[in-house]
């Protein structure tokens, strides 16, 4: 079944878009709020910088945001927004793991479980990004 974006040109509104970013933005910041939490509480991980409440909210939502513009630029210059944006997704996804291997190989008493931690809250990110923007899992309609 074609998503309703496949029109070429077709684009979604702001006002649906700006929901649809903030609905991101939620389910990440909880998302990752939670995992950050559970992985505290349960001293299951070194304790890093990146694995405090600062860096993991400001990231996520520097990450929602990027997504979200990514998404809104896609629906007005690709004919499969959704499809290339779950590509354009992957491939960032794949890419932000680097800067978290940086980590582990330069932040004195990173561990392997902590940025594991670390990218987990990436693909938290990834994922609330791609189910509340595109048009085949969004419950918010355009």
């Amino acid at each position: 079944m074609a998503s309703q974006f496949d029109a070429a040109g077709e684009s979604i509104p702001t006002a649906t878009l700006a929901v649809r970013g903030v609905v991101a933005l939620v389910l990440a910041l909880v998302g990752n709020g939670l995992l950050l939490g559970v992985v505290r509480a349960a001293d299951l991980v070194a304790s890093i910088q990146q694995l405090s409440v600062g860096p993991v909210a400001l990231f996520t939502v520097l990450g929602v945001l990027g997504a979200t513009l990514v998404f809104g630029l896609l629906t007005r210059r690709s004919d499969r927004p959704d499809r290339t944006f779950m590509g354009v997704a992957a491939a960032v996804l794949l890419l932000s793991f680097g800067p978290d291997y940086w980590v582990l190989q330069n932040e004195p008493g990173a561990t392997v479980g902590a940025v594991l931690v670390l990218m987990v809250m990436h693909v938290v990110v990834a994922a609330a990004s791609v189910v509340a923007l595109t048009d085949r899992f969004s419950p918010i309609a355009r």
